[in-house]
């Protein structure tokens, strides 16, 4: 998966900004105004493809083990949360979307009720 796969993956989703609120190398996702993915543009241009994305804090730790060399605590995120997951290594494309996929879903079951009736009405 290269990086326009990648964006296109993620604007396709409901409610979905990019940005970079941290600095210009820092692509932030954000569903209804919530973090979902982080990607660092300056490491995936050196070959460290990898992306931060929310995990359920019990799945975490069992992805975690299950993939140690794909998958860690990324730097400056929260590890109960946080996963940093390596993008064109073992892990498919179709698992690297599965884990996009989770991230915006927890984000969007911790919007308001009105973010999320709000994000229901985007067509």
């Amino acid at each position: 998966m290269n990086i326009e796969e990648l964006r296109e993956f993620c604007l396709q989703k409901k409610g979905i900004t990019e940005e970079f609120p941290f600095n210009e190398t820092t692509l932030v996702f954000k569903v209804m105004g919530k973090m979902f993915l982080l990607v660092a543009l300056d490491k995936w241009e050196t070959g460290q493809q990898a992306i931060n994305v929310k995990c359920d804090p019990e799945k975490a730790i069992q992805l975690r083990e299950e993939f140690p060399d794909d998958i860690y605590v990324g730097p400056y995120m929260n590890k109960k949360h946080w996963n940093t997951v390596k993008v064109n290594t073992v892990l498919s494309d179709k698992k690297i979307q599965h884990f996009i996929n989770h991230s915006y879903e927890l984000v969007v079951a911790k919007l308001t009720k009105k973010q999320k009736e709000e994000l229901k009405n985007i067509n």
